[in-house]
């Protein structure tokens, strides 16, 4: 099995192939700007459209009273009496945040929000704490493996290990399986400095898409770009949340003892009162430690798998698999639309 660390996942040789992009905090650069919008042309070329299954999914997941999945990640482990690396499946619920940078419209979020209609995208967005395991399986090392460079890579953007989402939606008795790639988006990901960053900012662009198609829209477009920016996304979604779902970035640890003591503890001065660490509420948006262990996940899909099981005497189920422009089916009664190759398969 493999596993990537800061590395794009380029599923097919006929994907076209990514360009560097440096950023500076906070801000692009001019000759960033240019080549942000470079590949954001090359992305327009290589899928002409949106993804054949991108209407009715969101049809689908809008109809639920709760937009709930389950992820599957693999977690790397290590025995430490024999140093046998295993890997084993891991399953947890999540809640589905929209398409990457189509954030859902939200009049209690305060943040400034990125320039209206200038990208649109296939990619399945959620949000979790950095502290988290599934944060080392996206990057596909060991959590808690105490080596100083893995613990320093998973504090910063990056990523690419496989996933899959899962959506059954009970409303149109359809089941939603999403298979592609995990990519991690943290504070630095606009800075010079992070590799990470840089590599999964260029991964992401190759494929989302400018939403200007007349020469009049794409001038406008192109001054939109300019404000748009990848860290203005992350405070955005931030904002989306709840205060009490803020706060929940400042409790303890996910997953430490309870009886264990937290970093900078004085057991001294320790009352016992251990629920005062939870619950609490961060009304704005720059609370230092919950900023600190916010990340947003941004899943790019290479297969997705659909099964309609309304009509229990005919069941049906279509695979569309992400082949990149330019290409012809290769399964037998397969179509290539907007860069998807579509096939109906048996259920």
């Amino acid at each position: 099995m493999r596993y990537f660390t800061r590395r794009p996942i380029i599923v097919s040789s006929r994907i076209t192939p990514l360009t560097i992009i440096h950023f500076t905090r906070g801000a692009m650069t001019a000759a960033a700007a240019a080549a942000a919008a470079a590949a954001a042309a090359t992305a327009t070329k290589a899928t002409t459209g949106p993804a054949p299954w991108r209407k009715l999914f969101l049809e689908h997941v809008q109809a639920m009273p709760s937009p709930e999945l389950s992820l599957s990640t693999v977690r790397k482990t290590t025995s430490p009496s024999t140093g046998t690396v295993r890997y084993s499946p891991r399953v947890r619920t999540c809640i589905f945040r929209g398409l990457f940078a189509e954030l859902p419209a939200n009049p209690k979020n305060d943040a400034e929000l990125n320039p209206d209609g200038v990208y649109e995208s296939d990619y399945l967005t959620l949000t979790t704490d950095r502290r988290m395991d599934k944060v080392a399986e996206f990057f596909g090392v060991e959590a808690g493996s105490g080596k100083e460079e893995e613990e320093k890579m998973l504090r910063g953007s990056g990523g690419g290990g496989p996933v899959e989402a899962v959506f059954w939606v009970k409303e149109t008795g359809t089941q939603w399986r999403v298979r592609g790639s995990a990519y991690v988006l943290a504070p630095d990901i606009e800075d010079d400095s992070s590799s990470g960053g840089k590599e999964t900012i260029a991964t992401l662009l190759s494929r989302m898409r400018r939403k200007g198609r007349d020469e009049d829209d794409k001038k406008k477009e192109k001054e939109k770009e300019k404000g748009w920016s990848f860290s203005r996304e992350i405070t955005a979604h931030f904002g989306n949340l709840s205060p009490l779902m803020r706060g929940s970035f400042r409790n303890p640890p996910p997953g430490r003892p309870i009886a264990a003591p937290l970093p900078g503890d004085d057991d001294d001065d320790d009352d016992g009162d251990d629920q005062k660490l939870l619950g609490q509420k961060v009304p704005g948006l720059d609370d230092e430690v919950a900023r600190a262990n916010f990340r947003v996940v941004v899943v790019v899909p290479e297969e997705v798998d659909r099964t309609d099981l309304s009509d229990p005497t005919r069941g049906r189920r279509w695979r569309y698999t992400y082949v990149g422009d330019g290409t012809e089916p290769e399964a037998p009664g397969g179509v290539v639309e907007d860069g998807w190759e579509v096939v109906e398969v048996w259920p």
